[in-house]
């Protein structure tokens, strides 16, 4: 990014174009989303709708999109007349959103064992492919983001869409906390977890899920509450 774009002046992420193709909004989104998990872009950076269009190469219209999809995630910090800023979630607004996440995510699997297709199941374990294989590149914030993905498609699969809603909004802040307060990416093998989540999917086994489900937020919440 230019100098003036952000106050570490990180480097921007380097954008994968397809045939000299503008990248779209949700290449915008994921690769600022990295940035921002891989403390790129932090609190006290200072950046524009300016400044990120001409980073990315698109319209203003395209950022303001992307900042305000991570805004109603609660990343992003809009407020009237001010500069956008990241959020920084402290320990109490932490607790509240795993215990938020343990009880929507318990009614989620239990709603995906009884939907789940093959289709559904070879995507989630697409994304933890990915997820393990940006572990592996040391690609930090690629691996949080995609391993909230992975909660989402979850919520997706379920088929209940205000609970998919209510889950959009707690993940992608999960992933913030975890990108602040985690040496590094998925060091509690986060994706073996989700494996094993996957299994007890396929076999509709509910009880199973439920049960791996809970154990996968207690270690998060143990990982990420004793750091503050």
């Amino acid at each position: 990014m230019t100098a003036h774009a952000l106050h570490r002046q990180p480097t921007a992420p380097a954008l994968h174009l397809i045939a000299g193709k503008k990248p779209s909004a949700d290449d915008v989104y994921s690769q600022l989303f990295d940035a921002i998990l891989e403390h790129r872009i932090v609190s006290t950076s200072r950046f524009t709708e300016e400044s990120l269009a001409e980073t990315f190469g698109v319209s203003r219209s395209v950022i303001r999109r992307v900042l305000t999809r991570l805004s109603h995630q609660h990343v992003i910090l809009l407020r009237p007349n001010q500069r956008a800023q990241v959020a920084t979630p402290d320990a109490q607004q932490t607790r509240q959103i795993l215990e938020a996440r343990r009880l929507t995510e318990v009614t989620v699997v239990q709603l995906a064992c009884a939907q789940a297709t093959p289709l559904h199941i070879r995507t989630l374990r697409e994304l933890i492919a990915r997820e393990h294989e940006c572990i592996e590149r040391d690609q930090r914030g690629s691996a949080i983001r995609l391993s909230g993905e992975f909660h989402m498609q979850l919520a997706v699969m379920a088929g209940n869409g205000p609970l998919a809603q209510f889950l959009n909004s707690l993940v992608p802040l999960t992933s913030l906390v975890i990108a602040h307060y985690e040496a590094r990416a998925c060091t509690y093998c986060a994706w073996q977890e989700q494996g094993a989540i996957v299994d007890a999917v396929e076999q509709r086994d509910s009880n199973a899920a439920v049960r791996l489900m809970t154990q996968y937020l207690d270690h998060l919440e143990n990982k990420l509450l004793k750091r503050h």
